[in-house]
């Protein structure tokens, strides 16, 4: 029978914190403690004095403090990860703005609120958004491929979340500082 080790419960702790970033006893030996993977270090986007670089680093493996990078964002949009078949891009809606009403007819979406508070609007028809919900912290919203949506900050400071596209639905490195900015350069 072939055994495997990632199996075995007590393998975590066999082979040292995954959390650690230095060059303790039982850790791995490359920089800042990262297991090598196809001849290349996973990226991980805090560096040591605890700040993020908000960028896109897709097709790398990537570790980062979501909550963190979303209530860092000071962008309409910012892609934080694209990949083949999936996107994380972070997202901050001013007091009263809302992302705007659209549908992905070959995407699903995923969206989860770090800060704030506002309303989501979902529907089979544009005309008929009869799917009427509260968000806040915390909160995560699934939006099925053709289902129109949109969400608005009605809190009275930024709506901070992270929306996750499988498959890719912005170009890798997108950056869109504002609404109008994104409007502009998708329409």
């Amino acid at each position: 029978m072939y055994y495997n080790p990632y199996l075995n419960p007590y393998y975590y702790y066999a082979h040292g914190p995954m959390y650690s970033y230095g060059r303790e006893y039982g850790c791995w030996s490359n920089p800042g403690g990262m297991e090598q993977v196809n001849n290349f270090y996973p990226v991980r986007a805090s560096s040591n004095d605890g700040n993020i670089t908000l960028k896109d680093y897709g097709r790398q493996p990537f570790v980062v403090n979501i909550n963190e990078a979303s209530k860092l964002n000071n962008t309409y949009r910012t892609a934080l990860w694209t990949g083949k078949h999936l996107q994380v891009t972070l997202m901050s809606l001013k007091v009263g703005e809302d992302i705007g009403l659209e549908m992905h007819p070959n995407v699903d979406q995923f969206l989860r609120i770090e800060q704030g508070q506002g309303i989501v609007q979902m529907g089979k028809r544009k005309e008929d958004l009869n799917f009427v919900r509260n968000v806040s912290d915390d909160s995560a919203i699934m939006v099925p491929a053709g289902t129109w949506h949109n969400v608005t900050n009605t809190g009275n400071i930024p709506l901070k979340l992270y929306s996750i596209y499988a498959p890719p639905n912005h170009p890798f490195g997108t950056v869109h500082r504002t609404k109008a900015e994104a409007i502009a350069e998708e329409g």
